[in-house]
């Protein structure tokens, strides 16, 4: 029982770092471009990352063995989906549209896993699963549209389409790294290793300067701690020590909602009624899924 305790708060605290991170995004962008975010973000939480796993290795184990070339060629191809592409395309979405707006939209990603299993892992689709896709897409015409289903007029389309195409990308990514045997705290410190080395060269390549405003750069910091790294060590050891990933996967639910409140009160956006009710709409086909 204690054990699932702790579970239970190692998940809440991984919940409450992702239900900041909408208002970090937006108050981050603020100041800062997109892809500069981007690099000094992947820069924070490779450096935490490899900086955990250095501090908990046992009292005189090796700081840790070079994986195989497979295993680099493997973190290169995971790093390049997650970070770099998927924060910045989804770092674009936040520049375009409201918090209260790309959040919802990037929510998705647990219906696109349903669909990319079929052809990636081969795993039929059931009828209740598809349902639940019909529901949650429901959900983001309601967002997208910002209540005007009817009218069909999208309040900004391109940045729905980079909000929703994030959510893809991060799908892909989860499918595949379901296919990597290694520790997840392993693949995640070297993936974003190599993500950090991508967003460099494509600063480099756009020609941008790479020095960030004190505001910048605290937010980047907190990003790439809370978003990019804590969150996700936080997920893990709480599913390491569940009875059952059921007993904690549920509380992701209350991340969306959350998040609201941290847009509402510390960016100051005020949350229409549309988002509120396609992230619920979002959330209920995401709950069917489950049961499917």
């Amino acid at each position: 029982m204690r054990k699932q305790t702790g579970a239970y708060l190692f998940a809440l605290a991984a919940v409450l770092c992702w239900s900041t991170v909408a208002s970090a995004f937006k108050l981050t962008l603020r100041t800062t471009a997109p892809e500069t975010m981007l690099l000094w973000a992947s820069l924070f939480s490779a450096a935490f990352l490899f900086g955990v796993r250095f501090a908990v290795r046992k009292p005189g184990a090796p700081a840790g063995r070079l994986p195989s070339p497979a295993e680099l060629r493997r973190s290169a191809a995971a790093g390049f989906l997650n970070p770099f592409l998927y924060y910045t395309v989804l770092f674009r979405a936040y520049d375009l549209l409201p918090a209260q707006e790309a959040q919802p939209l990037n929510y998705t990603w647990p219906i696109v896993v349903v669909l990319l299993s079929a052809p990636m892992l081969g795993q039929r689709i059931r009828p209740l699963g598809l349902v639940a896709v019909l529901v949650s897409f429901a959900g983001v015409i309601v967002v997208s549209t910002r209540g005007d289903v009817l009218g069909m007029r999208f309040a900004n389309g391109p940045g729905a389409l980079l909000a929703v195409g994030s959510s893809a990308i991060w799908a892909f990514y989860w499918i595949r790294n379901l296919q990597d045997p290694r520790d997840g705290a392993e693949k995640l410190a070297w993936g974003f290793l190599f993500g950090a080395a991508y967003a460099l060269l494509f600063h480099l390549l756009l020609g941008r300067d790479p020095r960030i405003s004190s505001e910048g750069l605290l937010g980047s910091l907190y990003i790439g701690l809370f978003e990019m790294g804590l969150a996700f060590l936080l997920w893990l050891r709480a599913l390491t020590q569940s009875e059952t990933s059921a007993k904690v996967s549920n509380l992701v639910f209350l991340s969306p909602f959350l998040s609201l409140f941290f847009i509402r009160f510390v960016v100051g956006e005020k949350i229409l009624p549309s988002s509120v009710i396609g992230l619920a709409v979002i959330v209920l086909g995401i709950w069917i899924q489950k049961k499917a």
